[in-house]
């Protein structure tokens, strides 16, 4: 054990130092040197798929001898039932709790033991888990995904921990976060579907009510392998890969097939909501959210770089424009945040009086109009830009976030193919694009929220 943590730590402190060397190169690269064959090769990737439907994508990344598994299920908080949330992240603790052939926690005392990593997510579209282990693990590794993914365990005295482990964890969130409540109504104005807007860990009333056989029912509807993608990215032989893969995996019988969900109801525009008493809340603050394109939307290329602009780092135009120039806020945060089809830019800001609320909402609108106004200066989009492809590159910084990025990639329906050139697609927003794009989304009437905290 001692031995496996002093190389962790090593391969840590090399992967780091590897990354922002390979970071700085590729910054001082000119794009147009930076050839579409170039780009390929930097992110190699093999994707098939078996007869019960599992698709597969493998990438080589011989930096270390590390292996990462990802297998990604195509289910989260919004295939959930009416009166049933919170089951999704349920049956993401019960994989944990083992199956016919592992007892409970082993999977994660055997990963622990060889110096390896794991965790798992749940989110509104996807449930994840994921590892990474030395490379002479994986067909450990292999056989212990495919063997939860048939034989999970699932009887009451394991649903009933759970669930109380679950209502304890919604009981800390609320007491570590007064301003949980204010992001909870954040969500059921800005979503009008009532699938995209509950909690992902679930109401507390919802979970006490599930059943053994609404958790047994939902496992084997969902976690099937025509529902599933499987990454391994790392030190691989990609024929010995696949043929330890098919000996695990190929056996699984399929499953029914997955009705698709229905489209969200149509958004109303103009929705605001009045003040919020958050009784736990020491400072006012405010919501504020506009729904954009679609990801899958050529307009989301410009749309990511305006969220750069506006809201990433300490140089962006609001973090200067509230904390730099006018000091009248005390925390911003903000992001695009996509559930499915459908995205949006929100913020929270957080200000140490009422009358600071407002000055600060007027600022952000500012803003936001001087992109509508106004070429935005080539030093603001290159600064932008910079940020982005950082962000952009570290997601191929070690075996573990390459093969995060693929699953992802492929449950968010985007083209693996078309992967080499994703990346200068947002390079080559222009301050035109920025200007048509704000005029286009951030009109007045697309205000879908504007929610005060007192």
């Amino acid at each position: 054990m001692a031995m496996a943590g002093i190389l962790k730590k090593r391969f840590a402190v090399l992967r780091k130092t590897l990354f922002f060397a390979l970071s700085l190169l590729f910054l001082l690269i000119p794009p147009a040197v930076r050839t579409q064959e170039q780009e390929k090769t930097f992110l190699p990737v093999t994707h098939f798929q078996l007869k019960n439907g599992l698709h597969v994508v493998l990438s080589e990344d011989y930096s270390f001898p590390l292996v990462s598994v990802v297998v990604g299920y195509n289910v989260g908080s919004i295939n959930e039932q009416p009166g049933k949330t919170g089951i999704a992240y349920l049956l993401q603790n019960m994989m944990f709790q083992g199956s016919r052939n592992v007892s409970r926690m082993q999977h994660v005392s055997f990963i622990n033991r060889v110096g390896g990593e794991l965790s798992a997510l749940t989110t509104q579209d996807k449930t994840l888990f994921y590892q990474r282990v030395p490379s002479n693990q994986l067909a450990r590794v292999l056989w212990l995904e495919s063997d939860r993914m048939k034989f999970l365990e699932i009887n009451a005295l394991k649903v009933e921990q759970i669930k109380e482990a679950i209502i304890e964890e919604i009981h800390q969130r609320k007491a570590n976060d007064p301003y949980m409540e204010s992001f909870l109504t954040f969500d059921q104005l800005l979503y009008l579907d009532p699938a995209y807007s509950h909690p992902v860990i679930g109401y507390e009333t919802d979970i006490r009510n599930l059943t053994v056989e609404d958790v047994r029912d939902f496992y084997s509807t969902f976690y099937i392998p025509n529902n599933a993608v499987l990454c391994v990215v790392g030190n691989i032989d990609k024929k010995k890969t696949e043929v330890e893969i098919r000996k695990y995996f190929e056996t699984l019988i399929k499953g029914e097939d997955i009705l698709s969900l229905p489209p969200p109801k149509a958004p109303i525009k103009k929705r605001t909501a009045g003040p919020l008493q958050e009784l736990l809340a020491s400072a006012p603050g405010f919501h504020l959210g506009y729904r954009i394109a679609s990801p899958m939307s050529d307009d989301f290329y410009p749309l990511k770089i305006i969220e750069y602009i506006l809201l990433r780092g300490q140089t962006s135009l609001l973090y200067r424009r509230l904390f730099k120039r006018e000091v009248i806020a005390i925390q911003l945060n903000g992001n695009i945040e996509t559930r499915k089809n459908q995205a949006t830019l929100r913020m929270f800001v957080i200000n140490s009086n009422q009358l600071l609320v407002e000055r600060s909402q007027k600022a952000i609108f500012s803003e936001i109009n001087r992109l509508k106004s106004r070429l935005l200066p080539e030093k603001e989009l290159r600064r932008a830009k910079n940020m982005f492809k950082i962000d952009y590159i570290s997601q191929f910084a070690t075996s573990l976030s390459k093969a995060l990025f693929l699953n992802e990639t492929f449950l968010s329906k985007r083209s693996l193919d078309g992967l080499s050139g994703e990346l200068e697609k947002y390079l080559s927003v222009t301050p035109h694009d920025i200007l048509r794009i704000s005029k286009k989304y951030f009109t007045q009437e697309n205000i879908l929220l504007n929610i005060k905290i007192k």
